[in-house]
């Protein structure tokens, strides 16, 4: 009886400490690689009906966060979401 109680602990320590962090990590990389095959479809197919190269890159960076955008991106989370009115060269 008292090995079945032990094992039942060893199960659950198990389960609960290894394999339960081991399945989210493994979730959120299998959601990040599904957001980059969605967004490699999506601008395969928008090059392929012909869409304008600039709608493509706006309906393309839907996909990613301002941080993961770049420069510009990041530009607009500092200034609260508004666009920088300085004068481009």
């Amino acid at each position: 009886m008292s090995v079945a109680l032990v094992t039942t602990f060893y199960g659950s320590v198990l389960a609960n400490m290894i394999a339960a962090p081991i399945s989210n990590r493994l979730k959120a990389k299998h959601d990040d690689e599904m957001i980059v095959k969605e967004l490699i479809m999506e601008g395969v197919l928008s090059i392929q009906s012909g869409e304008n190269p600039k709608y493509i890159r706006e309906k393309l960076n839907s996909y990613i966060t301002y941080a993961e955008r770049g420069v510009s991106g990041a530009a607009e989370v500092e200034e609260g979401g508004k666009k920088s009115k300085r004068k481009r060269k």
